[in-house]
């Protein structure tokens, strides 16, 4: 298995920790990091070789270690793919696994079927109880949720708790969080934690409970025909005439909110626009909007990726590579999920321990297969 650099600008996190290391190591796995590919993260070289991987030169030799890979690990596999040379080197057969960007990435698609290479997309395992430790979105949406809430914090004019002071009683900070999924849902409990008042709004009334379980005060859903529902753990697109409808009813609590959250998100689609530039307008100066969504276009109009935007007195914050902000518990966890999902393909080699199995009848191979090539059968 061979760990590269990660080559996306931008990126800090890293596939495989030294511990992940030790643990694909007890289950008969080969390691081959190459230099330097966790010290974004705070894993040094040394760590890694302590743990008994092998540190590889990317300088020297890089396509001779490529050839010799079973699986590539990475955490941004997507660029990996198209700006390493040393890809090519890979033998048919072999897997790169990774974040692909696979929605109707046909491009990339071809060119890893056209190098007979099997790749697996994380994005799209499956949101089942089987998969939940393997889930690399939830763990680093869960970071997303966290410190988004923190930049909101750093932003705002105000104190986010009550405060009782000699001058006079500070109220809490009104927090305002569009979605309940786990950004969403860790989102409010860190804002709970700072002391703010939060309320969340997301269009499955089935959130209610989870929300008010957290401290959380929920503000349900339009009622009108056609509410949507979720599929495989993600909402539904929600028609536009439920979205034009929930946007009315939340330009009442944008105008009480000093913090605002985006986090609604459809896998494979843009994000759907919830709050408009009207909307802003209502909004107090010197408020927040922290938008979560930004790389798929934005839950809020005017956010940009990666800046933050002054509208209306209101500062709007591209929030789109949080987890990077946080690369070495990001990295932790996302490697974690890694060695899951690796040990689930170990497992069902049966008699050969350490030979990963791709079983398409396997619900969760199925489900985050991107592209298949079998040296004894050709491509599937």
């Amino acid at each position: 298995m061979l760990v590269p650099r990660e080559c996306r600008s931008g990126e800090t996190r890293v596939a495989v920790t030294p511990e992940t290391v030790k643990r694909l190591m007890a289950r008969g796995c080969l390691l081959q990091v190459e230099q330097g590919a966790g010290e974004a993260s705070g894993f040094e070289d040394g760590a890694y070789g302590e743990a008994g991987a092998e540190l590889i030169d990317p300088e020297a030799g890089a396509a001779d270690h490529w050839s010799r890979a079973d699986v590539v690990l990475a955490v941004q596999a997507a660029a990996v793919a198209q700006q390493r040379r040393e890809l090519e080197a890979l033998r048919p057969g072999a897997l790169l696994l990774g974040l692909l960007e696979p929605h109707g990435n046909e491009a990339l698609k071809q060119q890893l079927e056209q190098r007979r290479l099997s790749a697996m997309a994380l994005e799209l395992l499956p949101r089942i109880s089987r998969a939940q430790t393997m889930d690399v979105l939830s763990s680093q949406a869960n970071i997303a949720g966290y410190k988004a809430v923190l930049l909101a914090s750093a932003a705002l004019d105000r104190y986010v708790p009550m405060l009782m002071t000699a001058a006079g009683t500070i109220q809490p900070a009104r927090a305002l969080i569009l979605g309940a999924g786990v950004a969403g849902l860790q989102a409010l409990a860190t804002a709970r934690r700072l002391g703010a008042v939060a309320y969340v709004s997301d269009v499955r009334a089935a959130a209610k409970e989870q929300v008010e379980s957290l401290g959380g005060r929920f503000i349900a859903p339009p009622e009108i025909e056609q509410k949507p529902g979720e599929t495989g753990g993600y909402a539904q697109q929600a028609s536009e005439a439920f979205l034009a409808e929930q946007r009315r009813q939340l330009t009442e609590q944008l105008a009480l909110a000093d913090m605002v959250i985006c986090t609604a998100q459809v896998p494979g689609r843009p994000a759907p626009r919830l709050i408009d530039d009207a909307m802003l307008r209502h909004m107090r100066p010197g408020s927040v909007v922290v938008d979560l969504a930004v790389a798929q276009g934005g839950n809020c109009e005017g956010s940009q990726p990666g800046t933050t935007v002054l509208r209306h007195g209101v500062q709007l914050i591209g929030a789109d590579q949080l987890p990077c902000s946080v690369a070495n518990h990001a990295s932790a966890l996302y490697a974690r999920n890694v060695a899951a999902l690796l040990e689930h393909l170990l497992a069902a080699g049966g008699d050969q321990p350490t030979a990963l199995q791709l079983d398409q009848e396997d619900p969760i191979v199925s489900g985050c297969l991107f592209t298949h090539h079998n040296p004894a059968g050709g491509a599937a």
